[in-house]
């Protein structure tokens, strides 16, 4: 409960400031903003566009918050959503199946694919003490190479070498139904598998022993090891698990919102999940409010900057803000906390 207050206030604090920005730069703020929602709700297919913005990130943030919550700062993200979506970019351009079984495939390989990613920083920490920021970041880096040499030499497009070829029809989560059903948006089968993701994760932390004993080391890992629960065994398989959800993030972002991957392009969804994360305070639930509502931002900014010609940046800056509130969420806690503390004083001294 406190947390969902936290990231409400997150929130308003941001939109907050974001007015203050457009009114300091001689915009109006309510055309703005009226605007910004419009453009990702206005009709059913800016609806499912912000579905379709909002899938990835609820991939990533997931993938943030599981390994936050084993005390895990997974900033790895990125490259393994990278190399996720490869894999299955991979798969869909070399086999020849029947869809069911392909795409099958693909969710399988995508997962694998950044879960390998995760793994090994995982190891790292669990064997050696490797700092996970470290050893993600240099993951990062590595996947991005992987890919810039990879497709051009395996995968190459028939006209620029900078992308992969297309997928074929049977390869891609797009669904003409979805597509009619909302007027033409670009929204795919991947906001199901990203749903499906949210409950698999909520099961897995809340409903089994796997997931208390990943809660117990990110509580306090000498505890938990005290206690008998594996501690290194925790650690690697919690940036296991976050990094095949990575790589499903890849998947629905390069088979889903696109067509084929492209080269030099890190995606910057990977570290848009920590902000997700944040906002969502690390909770699955949490996590797939956050990712529509930042879908709505990113949907809806290019519509309030045609409407209004207010910069598109201005609404960069109103999720920066949110981040920063959201990221610095203890102060809220405490304020709220001396709040109470100085009411519930008052009430005494009444008495």
């Amino acid at each position: 409960m406190k947390s969902g207050i936290t990231s409400l206030l997150a929130v308003v604090l941001g939109l907050l400031a974001g007015a203050v920005l457009m009114a300091v730069t001689g915009h109006n703020l309510i055309d703005g903003y009226a605007y910004l929602i419009e453009g990702g709700l206005k009709n059913p297919e800016r609806i499912g566009n912000t579905l379709a913005t909002a899938t990835p990130l609820i991939f990533t943030g997931l993938s943030v918050a599981f390994a936050f919550r084993t005390g895990l700062f997974n900033i790895g993200v990125a490259g393994q959503m990278l190399f996720g979506g490869f894999c299955a970019t991979a798969i869909g351009l070399s086999l020849d199946l029947p869809r069911v079984l392909l795409l099958l495939l693909m969710v399988i390989g995508g997962f694998l694919g950044g879960a390998l990613w995760g793994l090994v920083p995982g190891i790292l920490k669990a064997r050696f003490n490797v700092h996970e920021v470290v050893s993600t970041i240099m993951m990062n880096w590595i996947a991005y190479w992987v890919v810039y040499y990879a497709v051009p030499a395996y995968f190459k497009g028939a006209y620029l070498e900078t992308e992969s070829r297309n997928l074929p029809a049977v390869a891609l989560l797009k669904e003409p139904f979805l597509s009619e059903l909302f007027e033409g948006s670009y929204i795919n089968l991947g906001i199901f598998i990203a749903i499906i993701a949210v409950i698999f994760v909520a099961f897995i932390i809340d409903r089994t022993t796997l997931g208390y004993e990943l809660k117990a080391v990110g509580f306090n890992r000498d505890a938990a090891e005290y206690t008998g629960i594996a501690v290194k065994r925790s650690m690697a398989l919690s940036m296991f698990i976050s990094g095949g959800i990575a790589g499903l993030g890849g998947l629905a972002q390069y088979a889903g919102n696109a067509v084929n991957i492209q080269i030099g392009i890190m995606p910057s969804q990977g570290f848009d999940g920590i902000a997700v994360a944040l906002l969502g305070a690390n909770t699955p639930i949490g996590v797939l409010v956050s990712a529509i509502f930042f879908g709505l931002l990113y949907s809806g900014r290019g519509f309030m900057n045609a409407m209004t010609e207010i910069p598109s940046e201005i609404a960069d800056t109103i999720i920066a803000i949110i981040i920063y509130f959201a990221a610095t969420s203890i102060l809220i806690e405490r304020s709220i906390r001396w709040l109470n503390q100085r009411r519930s004083a008052k009430g005494k001294q009444v008495k």
